[in-house]
């Protein structure tokens, strides 16, 4: 299954956009938790968690959310993003991903995974592709992922098979151009059955917590590997939602500040709005020559 989904914006909207040479991005990734409440982990209600979080990320220029699945309305009821993607639907008819940005989002895609497995083939998951412009002459492509869950063999199988369909989709439509990468991608450098090392690694990526909190190290296989539940990330271990961005000869970035945002997503009691950590990147950008392609 591969829906497809193509925002329409004038012209005069590009034209309207400044000219700009260099500029920082505040960015966010966010599982929201957005199944129907009767079967969600989350423990607080969906409704009005959803809703919190979309007044809390108006922050953030950038934000890439998965599992935005029933509770649409509620998590764009308070949210002030000018540029936000129209909704699938709930379950079982959408995908989950929605990307809210302050800039112009020009062009705009959703990919269905080829293979999945289990309960993650009862929804139309996969990936989107959008194509965002953050000054006049400046565009970046922006991917939101939300892979295969599980780590038993048949769901590491098919997670394989997600990160190479979307590492074939961005050789293919973004070569050479700059990329922010930003979804949960249930995959883990240290399990030695996930190949998301080879995926940074051939489409020459950076990821964010390996740059600025894991010293530059890409985490070895660990053997009986167990991954921590994800509401335990902290900025000091790996966790499955992930960042990733790339240069290109016209565009540099700089990543600034990794952040897990604990305490932003949670309500009055102290308890997470999800069943996910948020996270965010600083991101400068640098104009070497035009990027318009």
């Amino acid at each position: 299954m591969k829906p497809k989904q193509q925002p329409k914006f004038s012209n005069s909207v590009y034209a309207a956009m400044p000219e700009a040479t260099y500029g920082k991005l505040n960015l966010l990734t966010y599982n929201i938790a957005g199944l129907p409440e009767i079967i969600s982990s989350a423990v607080t209600e969906r409704s009005s968690s959803i809703r919190s979080i979309g007044n809390r990320i108006n922050g953030f220029d950038i934000v890439n959310v998965q599992e935005d699945f029933n509770y649409n309305k509620f998590l764009y009821s308070e949210n002030k993003h000018s540029y936000r993607t129209a909704n699938m639907g709930g379950v079982p008819f959408g995908d989950g991903l929605s990307t809210l940005s302050k800039y112009p989002i020009v062009e705009f895609e959703r990919i269905g995974w080829t293979d999945c497995n289990g309960t993650d083939c009862l929804t139309p998951k996969g990936f989107s592709y959008a194509r965002i412009q953050l000054a006049k002459s400046v565009f970046i492509d922006v991917y939101n992922v939300h892979a295969t869950a599980q780590d038993d063999r048949n769901a590491t199988i098919a997670r394989q098979k997600n990160i190479n369909q979307l590492k074939a989709y961005i050789k293919k439509y973004s070569a050479g151009r700059p990329l922010l990468i930003m979804g949960d991608f249930n995959a883990h450098y240290a399990y030695e059955l996930d190949n998301i090392a080879s995926f940074q690694k051939d489409l020459g990526l950076v990821d964010a917590w390996v740059s600025l909190r894991n010293k530059g190290d890409i985490p070895g296989h660990q053997m009986n590997f167990e991954a921590k539940a994800a509401l335990e990330l902290t900025e000091d271990c790996e966790g499955i939602d992930k960042i990733y961005y790339r240069n290109d000869h016209h565009l540099l970035f700089e990543a600034k500040n990794y952040q897990v945002q604990k305490e932003l997503f949670q309500n009055e009691k102290g308890q997470d709005l999800s069943d996910h950590c948020a996270v965010s990147l600083q991101l400068g950008w640098r104009v070497v020559k035009s990027s318009v392609q």
